[in-house]
């Protein structure tokens, strides 16, 4: 199930998703090989970077309902006990400033594989 919604959300990236994506694809550092709506489990990350087990989540407006809110944490405990950290970054952020959010990206990506 989660492969399929795979599938269907890497052909439906929103503006701030595939920016992002032009900017973590872009990277030619160790350990920076991301990839984009993965499954994990029952969910599906935006990006993920095995090597620093590391996820990466762009969140719309949505994100900031209750609802929301509560299975965003249920998501975050589901992965962060498989030893993934997740970051979580609001689509306005990642469109105005895709490469300052690169850069936290790549700074989290550096501590963790140390």
């Amino acid at each position: 199930m989660a492969n399929q919604r795979a599938r269907i959300f890497r052909r439906q990236l929103t503006d701030a998703e595939l920016s992002l994506w032009n900017g973590l694809k872009a990277l030619n550092l160790p350990h920076t090989h991301f990839r984009r709506q993965v499954p994990i489990g029952p969910y599906v990350a935006d990006f993920a970077c095995h090597a620093a087990k590391l996820i990466v989540e762009v969140d719309g407006g949505q994100h900031g309902q209750d609802e929301c809110v509560a299975s965003d944490a249920e998501r975050s405990t589901f992965l962060e006990a498989r030893g993934y950290k997740v970051l979580r970054f609001w689509n306005p952020d990642v469109l105005c400033n895709t490469d300052a959010v690169v850069e936290t990206i790549l700074r989290e990506v550096a501590a963790r594989t140390r």
